[in-house]
């Protein structure tokens, strides 16, 4: 018997020790689907036949290591990125809404503290418009003499310096009105912003989620600023 199968054993060490001898392939696995056709295709690498179908991923004992998805065509692939794209946006608002109402949350822990925030933010305005009201008074008193000297040449051109003085008098009132007027636009402003955040802060404190809500009315656009004193 060993005469019989010497020959054959020493063939069979041979190519093992080639086989050891032989740089280790990566293992890429086994390709296996279906195709159109309805047959069973097998290869080593991803299998052009079944690229628009799911190809299986095998281990060299046969065992499922992954499932291929199929390829996309450009216009798939499109489709695919913008949906991804949506929802990566989407939860990107669900995670800032929840930061927001959590930060007003901490911010006003009570409506006393959201009050008086209202107030200061108010107050900053109030001032402005305070002072130019004082502004309009003084602009009214420098006017009186340059109108009486006017008097003395009804019918005549006036001297050019009095004339420059009456119209930068005149520009002056104007520019003070169209602050006094954006000014009360502010107020309204400041007011609605406080409004709604109040109305929300009230639905929070009586324990509805932070970020269920939706977007706060009044809210600034990212990178906009709140006024000075918040």
């Amino acid at each position: 018997m060993l005469h019989r199968w010497g020959p054959a054993a020493a063939l069979l060490g041979a190519v093992a020790v080639a086989w050891a001898q032989t740089p280790a392939r990566p293992a890429t696995g086994i390709f296996t689907c279906i195709d159109d056709k309805g047959r069973r295709l097998t290869a080593d690498r991803p299998i052009a036949e079944c690229s628009g179908r799911e190809q299986q991923v095998l281990n060299r004992d046969g065992s499922l290591r992954t499932v291929l998805p199929p390829t996309l065509t450009a216009d798939e692939r499109a489709e695919k990125e913008a949906r991804d794209r949506a929802e990566r946006e989407a939860k990107a608002a669900a995670a800032d809404a929840v930061r927001r109402d959590r930060n007003l949350l901490a911010r006003f822990p009570s409506e006393e503290a959201h009050n008086r925030a209202r107030e200061a933010a108010l107050d900053t305005v109030r001032l402005a418009i305070r002072a130019t009201e004082s502004r309009l008074r003084s602009l009214a008193a420098e006017r009186k003499p340059l109108r009486d000297e006017t008097e003395f040449y009804q019918g005549r051109t006036l001297p050019p310096k009095l004339k420059a003085a009456i119209d930068a008098n005149d520009a002056a009132v104007e520019a003070q009105r169209a602050s006094q007027a954006s000014q009360t636009v502010e107020l309204e402003r400041i007011n609605k912003l406080y409004d709604a955040e109040l109305e929300r802060l009230r639905r929070l404190w009586s324990g509805a989620p932070a970020g269920s809500l939706g977007p706060l009315p009044g809210t600034p656009a990212p990178g906009a600023t709140r006024p000075a004193s918040r």
